[in-house]
């Protein structure tokens, strides 16, 4: 039989099929593939398509034959699990700094690690809201360019901004560049974030890079790498609430035993527990005193109490206090 014009596609398009088409419940028989491939201007026969998949298998591909003398081929398994796919497909869903236009476009690209008949499945159940999504399409650019800079170990410059009451966006330190050395880039209370040192403060300070704008890659090295080495990022994000910076301090706190859980989540299992009696635990942890922190202590309500240090704790009457004085 002449070999036709496409002959050199045909391991291809038949990978593809079973990629595409094939699983445990949806097999392939011979006949099948041989009008698929006709159907793309490609002549087989049966010894061929024998042969063909016999390469696949060699290749790497768990191509398995069905029970039965009738039964056909299907894929047995791929590079990503459905379970493994829709976590993915969760997790941008549900991130907050990727744009709704983006998220249908990743989860797209991700449907394509299954089968089609699975990626029907994972359609039925995905729902892009618009709520709380992020609108700065840069974002992706942002990332790129961060990690550029880390690899060739360059500070950047970029626009930061913020909201005004207008809904629109005002850039901060009136309109002037931030130059930072980026060193990581780590994913905190549902926001991307670049942790960088600024030279001029001297310090280590980090930005939502969902807000940087116009960011580019400078000439001038980065700065910093003694104060990252001595960053214990896990403890870090522990003691850090919503990425607010404050003085870091060692707090004890009495909470009713409920919440021993919460702290957990919080703190990690290492944290420091003790019980008091049947009714209260003592936790002692480092933690960046702030704002956000006091916040995350108020949602407890009467179930918290900071025990130690009472300076923290007069801070903390203090902070409530202000609230109650709005009301």
């Amino acid at each position: 039989m002449p070999k036709s014009p496409k002959q050199k596609q045909k391991l291809l398009l038949i990978a593809d099929y079973f990629k595409d088409n094939t699983d445990e419940n949806h097999t392939v028989t011979t006949p099948k593939l041989i009008e698929y491939l006709a159907a793309n201007d490609i002549r087989a026969e049966r010894k061929s398509i024998y042969d063909d998949i016999e390469t696949l298998r060699d290749y790497g591909m768990d191509i398995v034959r069905g029970p039965g003398v009738k039964s056909g081929y299907f894929l047995g398994s791929r590079d990503f699990e459905l379970a493994e796919v829709k976590l993915m497909v969760d997790l941008v869903q549900s991130s907050k700094f990727i744009t709704s236009r983006k998220s249908r476009e990743l989860i797209s690209k991700l449907q394509k690690l299954v089968g089609k008949h699975d990626a029907s499945r994972l359609q039925r159940q995905v729902i892009v809201a618009d709520r709380n999504k992020a609108s700065n399409e840069n974002i992706y650019y942002s990332v790129d360019v961060i990690h550029e800079a880390i690899a060739s170990n360059a500070r950047i410059k970029y626009h930061y901004f913020e909201w005004d009451l207008n809904k629109q966006r005002r850039l901060r330190k009136n309109g002037q560049f931030y130059e930072i050395s980026p060193w990581l880039l780590t994913w905190e209370d549902e926001n991307y974030y670049l942790l960088g040192y600024d030279g001029e403060a001297g310090m280590i300070k980090y930005y939502r890079v969902d807000k940087m704008l116009n960011i580019e890659l400078t000439n001038k090295k980065r700065q910093g790498r003694e104060a990252f080495e001595q960053i214990d990022v896990a403890a870090f994000s522990k003691k850090t609430f919503g990425m607010f910076a404050g003085e870091e301090r060692t707090v004890r706190l009495i909470v009713d035993s409920y919440l021993a859980g919460a702290m957990i989540d919080r703190f990690g299992q290492d944290v420091a527990l003790r019980k008091i009696d049947d009714k209260r635990v003592q936790v002692r942890a480092k933690v960046a005193v702030s704002p956000h922190f006091f916040g995350w202590i108020t949602g407890f309500g009467k179930g918290i109490r900071i025990e130690y240090p009472e300076d923290v704790a007069l801070e903390y009457k203090k902070y409530i206090t202000e609230i109650l004085d709005k009301y």
